[in-house]
């Protein structure tokens, strides 16, 4: 493979071989790619408030870790009158976490269940910057402006 060479030199290769290399190498790098999961929690109406706690920690967590969550009331028989519970509880879990994740999909009647789908704010990894590290960020880039504007 030098073709400066005098004479030039090059390598015979197996064509399957280099074919095959090529796909496995394809199919690495296609799995390190982070792809966004779909969660999916499940709550009833009449959900007692530890029960919603515990839930809604594992529902953090999914969105911490950079999935999206799918949130689903499951009504049953005479809790369809009261769609407005299931409506309320997921609105108290979309402000609960409003500091991880936003809603992309409002609450929607399917049948008899009623869901919303939430997404993450952050991508998976990124951690939450404090003020501190903010801060000290802004006056390095206030430093290097100011070598910039004098030189």
């Amino acid at each position: 493979m030098a073709p400066q060479a005098n004479p030039p030199v090059c390598r015979l290769m197996d064509y399957g071989r280099f074919r095959f290399d090529a796909r496995k190498r394809e199919q690495e790098s296609r799995r390190k790619q982070a792809g966004s999961r779909l969660k999916q929690m499940n709550f009833r109406p009449k959900i007692g408030d530890h029960d919603y706690q515990t839930k809604l920690k594992r529902v953090r967590e999914f969105l911490v870790d950079g999935d999206k969550v799918k949130v689903t009331i499951w009504f049953r028989g005479r809790e369809m009158v009261h769609q407005d519970i299931g409506r309320k509880i997921l609105e108290r879990m979309a402000t609960d976490l409003a500091d991880v994740a936003h809603v992309e999909r409002t609450p929607l009647l399917e049948g008899k269940n009623m869901s919303q789908i939430m997404g993450p704010l952050a991508k998976p990894g990124e951690g939450k910057r404090t003020d501190e590290e903010s801060g000290d960020h802004n006056e390095a880039a206030a430093s290097a402006e100011t070598k910039t504007a004098s030189a």
